[in-house]
């Protein structure tokens, strides 16, 4: 049997697996660990499983991830994303959708200080939706812009997805998170104005509240209660863009800065902190478990020569940049509607940074446009994750299909931001070239 056969039947047989619902990382380590044995002999493969896992857990960047998870949790378990969802409501609530517009940039806010999509769709769907639903507002609407707005965890810094992107592809981890920052906000303002110029149109999709109007000090009393988020945005970005923190530093500053807010504001107890660590560290079990699977694949593939044999077919046919982005785009879109995020990622990956390579793509904004995939797939049918942690979150309130109908609209929104960032490069490296 040829190594490139070996090669192919891995990736069917990895199919497969996760196909009848084996978990990714399982899948991944399996697969390459029998991959291995038949290409290079049980001593290279027991070898890879020796040595690969701690080569790869032992780099310090990746030390960023639970201290972005941390701060990301006690930012959500101290309560401060209530205080911004309720700020952002005051001062938008005027506009065609308000509450929806509120919560669209409150979701953008928390998505800028936890780097999760999950937690940012769960909380929004928590404290923003049920009041959307007691008010009148369309169900699709309602849920529709809590699930996808939590998306943007994915790509506004802190993100964990750019972070590990940028491990696996040896791109500048400071400079890829800070090229997610036009995207993300460009992403968010594209929700904005679509949510606007629908209720504009059909009022009945949210009909207008009118809160009691506002003294000059109660509306200083709610700058007060958002300013930890904002100051610790600015820390963590700040940091990273100046230089004077690499991503692992401004991680471990966000973490602490958290936690010294919710002192401050009186939000601190010892649950929440327990809470917090507890929830930080069974993500980063989690995804690191799909990162070994995934370090573990890619050497098996390097192995039987099937990313030397895709690339050299690039290379061969001259294939444009445009083309293989939209080639990216069918596969993440495909994958999406099965796998979660992270695993769509790091299956790809091992056979996409070749091809990259021979087409001489830009590493930076080729990994933003792959993270604004990712996005995509958490919201498309039928597994997209969002849209079922939103109906886990809101129950029997509101059915599957009508959240997947609401999503639809912001689908659309990010075809526009899509062909804008396909089309004009330089929205994304913008940011990152002042760093260089």
């Amino acid at each position: 049997m040829s190594l490139m056969l070996i090669g192919f039947l891995g990736l069917v047989a990895l199919v497969v697996m996760l196909a009848i619902r084996v978990p990714v990382g399982i899948a991944l380590s399996v697969v390459s660990l029998i991959g291995i044995t038949l290409v290079r002999g049980p001593n290279a493969a027991f070898g890879a499983l020796r040595s690969l896992p701690y080569d790869f857990t032992a780099v310090w960047t990746l030390s960023a991830i639970p201290m972005f998870l941390l701060a990301g949790s006690v930012v959500s378990n101290s309560g401060m994303t209530t205080s911004l969802f309720k700020a952002m409501r005051v001062w938008l609530g005027w506009l065609p959708g308000g509450v929806a517009v509120a919560t669209n940039f409150a979701g953008a806010g928390f998505a800028a200080a936890s780097g999760s999509s999950i937690a940012t769709t769960a909380t929004l769907g928590r404290i923003a939706v049920p009041e959307m639903l007691d008010s009148k507002y369309d169900p699709g609407l309602a849920t529709g812009v809590a699930s996808a707005v939590g998306t943007l965890g994915a790509v506004i810094p802190p993100s964990i997805i750019i972070v590990l992107y940028s491990i696996f592809a040896q791109a500048p981890v400071g400079q890829v998170l800070i090229a997610g920052i036009i995207p993300g906000l460009l992403t968010a303002f594209c929700y904005a104005a679509m949510i606007i110029i629908r209720c504009t149109l059909n009022p009945k999709l949210a009909p207008r509240v009118i809160g009691p109007k506002l003294t000059l000090r109660e509306h200083l009393r709610l700058v007060s209660a958002i300013w930890p988020l904002p100051l610790l945005v600015l820390c963590v970005v700040g940091g990273i863009y100046s230089g004077i923190m690499t991503a692992t530093e401004a991680g471990a500053v966000g973490a602490v800065l958290a936690i010294l807010t919710s002192m401050l504001q009186f939000r601190f107890s010892l649950t929440m902190l327990r809470s917090s660590l507890i929830d930080a560290a069974g993500t980063t079990a989690s995804l690191l478990m799909i990162a070994i699977g995934a370090i573990l694949f890619t050497r098996f593939l390097a192995l039987s020569g099937v990313p030397t044999i895709l690339s050299d077919l690039i290379a061969m046919n001259d294939t444009s940049q445009l083309s293989i982005v939209l080639s990216i785009a069918v596969v993440y879109l495909f994958l999406g509607c099965f796998l979660d995020p992270l695993g769509v990622l790091l299956l790809t990956l091992p056979v996409l940074l070749p091809v990259f390579e021979s087409a001489d793509i830009n590493l930076i904004w080729i990994g933003i446009i792959l993270v604004k995939f990712i996005e995509l797939g958490m919201l498309t049918p039928p597994v997209g994750l969002n849209v079922f942690v939103m109906k886990g979150v809101i129950g029997d309130r509101v059915s599957l299909p009508t959240i997947f109908k609401g999503v639809g609209w912001f689908l659309l929104a990010e075809v526009v931001v899509m062909v804008l960032l396909v089309s004009f490069p330089q929205i994304t490296l913008f940011l990152p070239n002042f760093m260089e």
